[in-house]
């Protein structure tokens, strides 16, 4: 089991995902640019947070035009496992790999803080290791992170248990007050229907050693390395 951690032009939490996984998980792995093509059948797939393309028209509407972004279609469909962190999951959602979009906080503004978040559902391959209504803390850092679907998709995301984070308090309830940006339903992660893409504004790199605040996020990886080859 290995590790790939993609680089966008604008990319700037690739260093952080490289460092929990190589010094903290201990597991092999490499960056792989964007204009790169392939990936092996072997490898857990981060796509980091970060503002690739500055952001332009929209978060991570130019980065689903690279090219490895084909390599990385064809990974998922095969079923292999891929992560996205922030910017991370707004390329995923635009290119269609995830449902829903993400929108402007409903506040405008740039936040930056700790937050809670409680596991929905163990059925996706980064969540499995954890228990069901799990609380986690670690970071947020972004300005666009309001989840947002039409609500046939919310409706089938709940039925199919595609949510698999919410934001909470430090107690696991669910309420308005615990929303820092104005996710639809408290939504903070979700995943694919085969559960093995998943998507999160958290960021689970930046909470992986007690220096940080804590390792709640290392479970998230942990999770991936019950992921085998077929």
């Amino acid at each position: 089991m290995s590790f790939a951690v993609i680089v966008f032009p604008g990319s700037n939490c690739d260093h952080d995902c490289f460092h929990a996984i190589s010094k903290l998980l201990k597991k092999p792995v490499r960056y792989v640019w964007h204009r790169d093509t392939s990936l092996e059948k072997n490898e857990v797939v981060i796509i980091p947070g970060g503002f690739s393309y500055g952001d332009y028209l929209r978060a991570g509407a130019i980065a689903k035009t690279s090219p490895i972004m084909k390599g990385i279609k064809k990974h998922a469909e095969e079923g292999r496992p891929v992560i996205g962190i922030c910017n991370g999951f707004q390329i995923l959602t635009e290119s269609d790999l995830l449902p829903g979009t993400l929108i402007r906080n409903n506040s405008l503004k740039f936040i930056c803080k700790n937050v809670w978040i409680r596991c929905e559902s163990t059925q996706s391959i980064f969540t499995k290791e954890l228990h069901s209504r799990e609380v986690l803390q670690m970071p947020i850092a972004h300005g666009e992170g309001n989840f947002f679907c039409k609500e046939d998709i919310l409706k089938e995301l709940e039925n199919n248990q595609q949510i698999i984070f919410r934001y909470s308090n430090p107690k696991g309830s669910i309420i308005e007050s615990s929303n820092p940006n104005g996710s639809l339903k408290n939504i903070a992660g979700i995943s694919n229907k085969k559960g093995n893409v998943v998507g999160l504004m958290p960021h689970p790199e930046r909470a992986c050693e007690p220096i940080l605040g804590g390792k709640d996020g290392l479970k998230i990886f942990n999770s991936a390395l019950s992921y085998s080859t077929k």
